[in-house]
């Protein structure tokens, strides 16, 4: 009976400690401060995707790495926020044993990532990197995050539906006054669909939901130039999976905030 009571006060004991130390909502959860969960392959152990997946990560966290070291976050501030928060995604898709997931995430963050080398290599040899003299990194940083979160949060849709709900509208609002402040950032909104229906279908309803997102903040206040669109149907799901919940959040639109000096590189390497 001792024995019992004892357990019980241990486990009463964790449950009201754990929540104390658990990280801010929206900083990535607790994955990313334990990466050593992220076990190490042993010399006798059979190779599985999930190994050549940590390998992957590693090799695009060391890529992030040392792009910082060459001045990106200087730079290219969200870009580098962005592709940290993916990062740390990855992360807890891995250690969740998602592997679908984090082989999908780590596609997009190969390619972001190689964008990024491309853009700063351009402003290097140009000097052109003088956007962001203007503001304190510190000031920056925080907005740049502050606007990534709500371009990102309730920005799932109906079925078969390009209608955005209340929510994300007032979201919008508020992204708008950053977006003004700082105006050499533009917009990439990318619409998604779940895999219900035709291909052909989902990806006429996620550039639907696209450009409708772009036309609400156009009315807000937020020029044309300063957006582009993309849609990728039901390719790119944030979960993989049937459920009613799991197509709702693959519903969405995902916005990446990026430098003005991104369309300027990449229109001269086309």
């Amino acid at each position: 009976m001792q024995r019992l009571v004892g357990t019980a006060l241990l486990i009463g004991s964790l449950g009201l400690t754990g929540c104390t130390s658990w990280p801010q909502l929206g900083r990535g959860g607790m994955a990313e401060h334990h990466r050593e969960d992220i076990t190490p392959v042993m010399a006798d152990q059979p190779l599985g995707p999930e190994h050549g997946l940590r390998f992957d990560l590693e090799l695009t966290s060391r890529h992030l790495d040392i792009l910082v070291l060459e001045g990106a976050q200087l730079c290219f501030p969200a870009s580098v926020l962005q592709a940290k928060r993916r990062q740390h995604r990855i992360e807890r898709e891995l250690i969740g044993d998602l592997a679908f997931d984090a082989a999908n995430d780590l596609i997009i963050q190969r390619g972001l990532l190689a964008r990024l080398e491309r853009q700063l290599d351009y402003v290097r040899n140009e000097g052109l990197c003088t956007l962001t003299s203007q503001f304190s990194t510190e000031s920056l940083n925080d907005d740049i995050e502050h606007l990534v979160d709500l371009l990102n949060s309730d920005n799932q849709f109906a079925f078969d539906s390009h209608e955005l709900n209340p929510k994300y509208v007032v979201r919008l609002a508020k992204a708008s006054l950053i977006l003004n402040k700082y105006r050499h950032y533009q917009l990439k909104i990318t619409g998604h669909s779940d895999a219900k229906g035709n291909e052909n279908h989902n990806a006429s309803l996620s550039i639907k939901r696209a450009q409708q997102v772009g036309r609400y903040l156009q009315i807000l206040g937020i020029n044309n130039s300063r957006l582009s669109f993309d849609a990728v149907g039901s390719k790119e799901p944030f979960f993989d999976g049937d459920e009613a919940h799991e197509r709702l959040v693959n519903r969405r639109v995902t916005i990446e905030v990026v430098e003005a000096t991104h369309y300027a590189n990449e229109e001269r390497n086309k």
